[in-house]
């Protein structure tokens, strides 16, 4: 019954995929004032399925320079992690429950870099390289800050299994009471994600591609669904922390699409940051505010329990 919840919910996850794509190039078009995809299909619906197929019988074409079998094997590696990732939806019934699916979350975004790393070194090009190194670094750094912010949430629930979430929120959600980790944790996803403002490791004025600029057809294919499954992870992790995580209600859902609209709204709006500014935000602005917030609660919690 597990695995065939979850296969279920894979699928589902890549359906959504693809019409997360469809919803950024159309709300990037309206942000633009122009249309979007509007060709394909009623309202451009099937525009995702045409981009897929076209991806996936594209020649794949690889560099004779290359480390060729971790070249080959890097987007996998990426699109399984990101799999793997989806373990942790909150069912309550006939799935495999994590009573430490804080620390497992914790573990795989740890992982993550280690895919883009090698994609960006057996490439054998400068400017995958730079990506590389750029995108290593930037969610190296954020994941400290993350760390800290999900340990904050994690003294109000007492425990690591996130259905806690959803049982502690019942009377008040967790936003209202740390209002400006909320911020610091939605600039964390963006830049964990490696999304517009934060997106140096794909930076087009100055990287080409970044660190995917040597993939084609299906590898290339593999790195995007793995980064856009990020991203719906992202919403669904925000809106379980802080939004409530009223599980089985059309409202959870519904929430996760106002978050992923937010990331892409960002990416309309806020221009690319300067390098040594993100890596600044992230060690003088989050890290201290999550560290004092950190502290706070933990006083909080020693003073009631005593």
């Amino acid at each position: 019954m597990f695995f065939i919840s979850y296969l279920v919910m894979i699928i589902c996850v890549l359906v959504s995929v693809a019409f997360v794509t469809l919803l950024e190039r159309k709300v990037l078009g309206y942000i633009q004032l122009r249309k979007g995809p509007n060709k394909v299909g009623i309202l451009g619906l099937l525009q995702p399925f045409s981009d897929g197929l076209k991806l996936f019988f594209k020649e794949q074409a690889y560099p004779y320079m290359s480390n060729f079998i971790i070249y080959y094997l890097c987007p996998v590696f990426m699109l399984i992690l990101s799999f793997t990732l989806w373990v942790l939806f909150p069912y309550l019934i006939n799935v495999y429950n994590f009573n430490l699916g804080v620390l497992f979350f914790l573990c795989c975004t740890g992982m993550g870099v280690y895919g883009v790393m090698l994609c960006g070194w057996s490439s054998n090009s400068k400017y995958s390289l730079l990506g590389a190194l750029r995108a290593m670094a930037q969610t190296i750094s954020y994941e400290v800050s993350m760390a800290m912010l999900i340990l904050c949430f994690v003294i109000f629930i007492f425990g690591y299994n996130f259905i806690n979430f959803m049982i502690y929120q019942k009377l008040i959600w967790f936003v209202f009471l740390s209002f400006p980790l909320f911020f610091c944790w939605l600039s964390s996803c963006l830049a964990e994600t490696n999304r517009a403002p934060f997106d140096f490791a794909e930076g087009e004025s100055e990287l080409v591609s970044g660190f995917n600029v040597e993939y084609s057809s299906g590898g290339f294919a593999f790195i995007f669904l793995s980064e856009y499954m990020n991203i719906i992870f992202m919403s669904l992790l925000t809106v379980i922390m802080f939004l409530g995580c009223d599980l089985y209600s059309f409202f959870f859902y519904l929430k996760i699409t106002v978050i992923i609209f937010w990331f892409i709204w960002v990416r309309g709006t806020l221009p690319r940051f300067r390098y040594d500014k993100l890596m600044y935000l992230t060690w003088k602005v989050f890290l201290p505010m999550s560290l004092n917030y950190f502290l706070l609660f933990s006083s909080f919690l020693c003073c009631l329990l005593l």
